[in-house]
């Protein structure tokens, strides 16, 4: 492809594919997305490396770096990007702290995506993720519409629920943005099956407890 970067790739690109892929078959593992249906990227410097499209993530290997720049013009490899590029880059360019995004199509999360417009706080790790989840309105994979969507929905969220399709995290790191992935779909599960006990009506917490809890969580494994 023209532009493209093939055979040399930096040393900090090939770490963090690395990183990419493990992360990616870890969405695989835990049970989070059924064979190629999330994908995962993460920012380095000007250059976003992402999941290729239809490829599983047991095939890839280090020669099958994929990257594209801010703009979506694709600078490294020659496998497809996926197909969710335009919700991945709608992020980074929003938010230039983005270093990297997780989307899912976890069970629970998508479950209640067709039951809510948002996730109440039932848990406290609500904070970690800006405040009750929202979800984003129902619109075509991989279209501008669903990008929009979402960003409207991430307004002070680092994640949200896409209607009838999944979910999208994204943090300073892998790792944050994985976490922040995980932690949302077992939310979503503690609701659907709090909500699921007949004649009873799930705790929720106050918007002074989620500040509160806000607060903990900034100092989390910090030394006192």
């Amino acid at each position: 492809m023209t532009g493209s970067r093939i055979g040399r790739v930096r040393e900090d690109e090939a770490a963090a594919w690395e990183e990419l892929v493990a992360t990616a078959r870890r969405t695989v593992s835990d049970g989070l997305v059924v064979g190629t249906s999330g994908n995962v990227s993460v920012r380095v410097g000007d250059t976003v490396l992402v999941t290729p499209s239809a490829v599983p993530y047991d095939r890839l290997t280090p020669s099958d770096v994929t990257g594209v720049g801010l703009d979506g013009r694709q600078v490294l490899g020659t496998l497809v990007p996926t197909s969710e590029l335009p919700m991945h880059l709608a992020v980074y360019r929003a938010d230039p702290d983005a270093r990297a995004v997780v989307h899912t199509h976890a069970v629970h999360a998508t479950a209640v995506s067709l039951l809510l417009t948002e996730l109440p706080p039932v848990h406290y790790m609500t904070a970690a993720l800006g405040g009750p989840v929202r979800v984003a309105p129902y619109a075509a994979y991989g279209s501008a519409e669903l990008a929009r969507g979402m960003l409207d929905a991430l307004t002070g969220r680092t994640g949200c629920l896409l209607r009838n399709h999944g979910t999208i995290t994204y943090g300073a790191t892998l790792d944050q943005a994985y976490d922040r992935t995980a932690q949302l779909e077992w939310m979503c599960r503690l609701w659907l099956t709090a909500s699921s006990v007949p004649g009873r009506t799930p705790a929720l917490l106050t918007p002074a407890q989620l500040d509160e809890a806000a607060r903990r969580l900034r100092g989390y494994g910090r030394p006192t």
